[in-house]
């Protein structure tokens, strides 16, 4: 990768890894795009364009504009969003892919889209999920992933389009708040034990979910797209795990460092449903084989790292 594009740079992973791709690759090398005029946070230090990812010639536009050999296409309604819209899901979330895909194969881009272990469903193996098994996802969002690595390969073998993927896990935040997915309260418990010691959880106490810390999550977008690609056997989407656990777990892990810190439940019946379809731990051996991947990241660590950034977000 030498000139790269962000699609959705506006959202939870972009927000954070426009600066950390910039960190690496230089940041007039790194241009980030969102629908939202971003330009007093994302365009301080490089470039940044404003751009409906619905709109395939504004897309390719800017991809022949700056030169652009990778796309990361990160524009998603999120799993609890999306079901309250479910049309508008499928516009955005499709429409944007299908975009990405057809601009790359035109301009000779890779391209990056994640996927989600959304993309799973109730009749998947529920612990240790394998790489390749039944997927049968019973939510607009996941259905959505689970179309989307089919179209990556299918580009990838029809058109020769360099597309990689990840499942991510839900992603744990320090610096940008999650926007409607099931997998929040992993963020929100944190703040919300900060800000008042206490925290009512919307997911029942005993669903285990994996989850990753977003510095690994960066990590992991770079890592695979540098692979070598004679290694990689699957593409479009491999497993990522690091951790996994349920609301009880990390409340534990709370009151070991906040003895104080009280949690209840109000459970929301659609976070409930979704969450007991995904699986409870994803197997990560391909990832693991084919490019190298490893977490640095557990629920310990991560939770000392939370608690001290947040404390000095809130001066507390």
């Amino acid at each position: 990768m030498k000139k790269i594009l962000i699609v959705g740079a506006g959202g939870q992973i972009g927000s954070e890894l426009t600066v950390y791709l910039r960190g690496i690759y230089g940041a007039g090398n790194v241009v980030a795009t969102d629908m939202r005029d971003c330009t007093a946070t994302l365009g301080q230090d490089g470039p940044f364009e404003v751009l409906d990812a619905l709109n395939a010639e504004a897309l390719a536009s800017i991809v022949s504009r700056y030169q652009i050999d990778a796309i990361f296409n990160l524009v998603a309604l999120l799993s609890a969003t999306g079901e309250k819209n479910p049309q508008l899901a499928w516009k955005i979330n499709m429409g944007a892919l299908n975009n990405s895909l057809e601009v790359a194969r035109q301009y000779n881009c890779a391209l990056f889209t994640p996927s989600s272990i959304g993309a799973f469903g109730p009749t998947s193996p529920k612990d240790k999920t394998p790489q390749d098994t039944v997927m049968q996802p019973t939510t607009i969002y996941g259905v959505c992933k689970y179309t989307g690595e089919m179209l990556g390969n299918y580009y990838h073998q029809r058109f020769g389009v360099d597309t990689r993927s990840v499942r991510f896990p839900g992603i744990i935040s320090n610096v940008t708040l999650p926007g409607g997915g099931t997998t929040d309260y992993a963020v929100e418990i944190y703040y919300e034990a900060v800000k008042q010691g206490r925290f009512t959880c919307p997911v029942p106490a005993d669903v285990y979910m994996d989850m990753i810390y977003m510095p690994d999550a960066l990590r992991a977008c770079v890592e695979l797209m540098e692979a070598d690609p004679a290694k990689l056997i699957h593409r479009n989407s491999f497993n990522i795990a690091s951790m996994s656990f349920t609301p009880e777990i990390i409340c534990a892990e709370l009151k070991k460092r906040m003895p104080d810190f009280t949690m209840d439940y109000d459970v929301d019946p659609v976070k409930k449903a979704i969450a007991e379809s995904w699986p409870n731990s994803l197997d990560d051996t391909c990832a693991r084989e084919e490019w190298g991947w490893k977490p640095e990241w557990d629920l310990s660590r991560m939770t000392d790292d939370m608690l001290e950034h947040i404390r000095r977000k809130m001066n507390k």
